[in-house]
């Protein structure tokens, strides 16, 4: 059973939340500020997906999605009710995988939470090689784990779903949106975060510009040939 920590510093909506995804058969808990969720993450409790208010008490969302980014896996989806573009690049920007801002349809959030963990849960095909190699780049698909010239680099999961996407289609064009449906697999949300995750991959593993490409007016692709 998937558990999901709800960090929302309104409990009527954090209770509304948790309602609904339990009525899903989904496990819940409920956190109301920061320093809570942050104890409950770094702590024994492992979640399979985390929604977490921007403005919460003591420690902000934003804060929080910074200092657990690098140690836990899960999908992480923003709640709030700000909703400006600077706040939603900002959420992204630190490893968030998604943004929904209040007032919100339940059944959107719902939905957006299915299509996450539905993506996290996909198997791996059986005869496929764990390990990807494309020039100097190395991906670990069973540890999610990522290396340049052999040195680790710490990415979140949707910024290892995007690169392994990436590397597996090697010298082919995607648009950003097919980028967006293959490997958010959801109908819902903004394609223009893949441009934030296109950005933070290439902050961690291609400062030089050596492998993944920009395609004016179509998308980006991933190649070894300078």
């Amino acid at each position: 059973m998937a558990k999901i920590l709800i960090a929302d510093d309104d409990r009527s909506i954090a209770e509304l939340i948790s309602d609904a995804l339990t009525d899903e058969g989904y496990e819940t808990e409920i956190v109301t500020d920061g320093e809570q969720a942050l104890r409950k993450i770094t702590g024994s409790a492992e979640y399979s997906l985390i929604l977490l208010d921007v403005m919460m008490p003591r420690i902000d969302g934003l804060e929080v999605c910074r200092r657990i980014r690098d140690e836990v896996s899960c999908p992480i989806i923003f709640v709030s009710a700000k909703n400006r573009t600077i706040d939603t690049l900002l959420g992204l920007g630190m490893g968030a995988d998604d943004y929904i801002a209040k007032p919100f349809v339940l059944d959107e959030l719902v939905a957006r939470v299915k299509a996450h963990l539905r993506r996290e849960q996909r198997s791996l095909p059986v005869n496929e090689s764990n390990v990807i190699k494309c020039g100097g780049i190395e991906i670990h698909r069973d540890t999610y784990t990522a290396y340049k010239n052999g040195e680790k680099i710490p990415v979140s999961a949707r910024e290892f779903q995007l690169l392994q996407y990436m590397m597996e289609n090697e010298g082919k064009v995607l648009s950003r949106d097919r980028i967006f449906e293959d490997v958010w697999g959801t109908e819902y949300g903004d394609p223009g975060t893949v441009a934030v995750n296109i950005k933070n991959l290439r902050d961690k593993i291609d400062v030089e510009g050596k492998y993944i490409k920009t395609v004016w007016g179509i998308g980006y692709k991933f190649t070894t040939v300078d």
